[in-house]
């Protein structure tokens, strides 16, 4: 559900503390970079994302006794000026003035642009079932025909360490879930931590493996305009300190807001298994 992906799938640390005399300037840096990376709109599209899990809870945990006040508590806990303000107060964290200047360079280009842009449509595309059921497919023929941009969507994966991050937010995000369940009340019986954990950890393969999948048939999908030379200039960023700095912060401000919102969703499920809302 994480799924932390896209350009914006790619930042640096600067330890907070006193304010800096060109504060005022790296704040509008910072901006530069929130809009060049489209944040806003990735946001929107991660709220949407969320709601759509939302809506599988329910089926999942308690059908049909959900209705509006489920939906209203999941719209409330997917709140994208919180995801948005971690995010940023990530970036912030993380970020210097020399790092965020060539980011917005690359990603104000004609050809950084063009990656955002296409970044964020097949994102949202992807919440359409039938787009993501035929993205897998054309993955499947991309890879029995061996299809050379396969490689180069390996090694952009690869750099920037998707397939670990996104496991470890999901596996993370799955244990604050249940956590919420369990301070919720959800279980007439103890469940105790260790249980938890093996419950979480049980669901790592089929995570990693749905990881994988998800993440080549959407990157395909989003690069299938770009030539070989804008997919190495990309991995070249992603190389670079600033990429592989960018990619840390846009992690850790997502994983953290993230952990808030599945213990949240954990709760507010909780009342609804245990019949407090019928």
């Amino acid at each position: 559900m994480l799924r932390l992906v896209a350009a914006t799938a790619l930042i640096a640390v600067l330890a907070g503390g006193a304010a800096r005399a060109d504060e005022a300037t790296e704040t509008g840096s910072l901006q530069a970079l929130v809009e060049a990376l489209a944040l806003p709109e990735l946001v929107e599209v991660m709220r949407e994302e969320g709601l759509v899990y939302g809506e599988g809870l329910e089926d999942e945990l308690f059908p049909g006794r959900g209705g509006a006040r489920w939906e209203a508590a999941v719209d409330r806990i997917y709140d994208g000026g919180r995801i948005e303000a971690e995010m940023r107060a990530a970036l912030d964290r993380r970020l210097g003035a020399a790092e965020i200047a060539p980011l917005v360079a690359f990603f104000t280009s004609p050809r950084g642009a063009r990656i955002v842009a296409l970044e964020l449509s097949a994102r949202k595309a992807m919440l359409d079932p039938e787009i993501d059921k035929a993205s897998r497919e054309r993955l499947e023929e991309m890879q029995a025909d061996g299809d050379p941009k396969l490689d180069l969507v390996g090694r952009f994966i690869a750099v920037n360490g998707l397939i670990e991050a996104n496991v470890a937010g999901a596996l993370n995000a799955n244990y604050a879930f249940y956590t919420g369940l369990v301070d919720g009340r959800a279980f007439d019986y103890p469940v105790t931590e260790d249980q938890i954990l093996d419950d979480v950890r049980r669901h790592a393969p089929e995570i990693r493996e749905d990881t994988r999948t998800w993440l080549f048939s959407y990157l395909t999908m989003a690069y299938a305009p770009l030539d070989a030379a804008t997919m190495e200039a990309y991995i070249g960023l992603s190389e670079s300190r600033p990429g592989r700095d960018l990619n840390d912060a846009l992690f850790e401000g997502v994983e953290a807001v993230f952990e808030d919102i599945s213990h949240e969703l954990g709760l507010a499920a909780a009342r609804f298994i245990a019949g407090q809302d019928l």
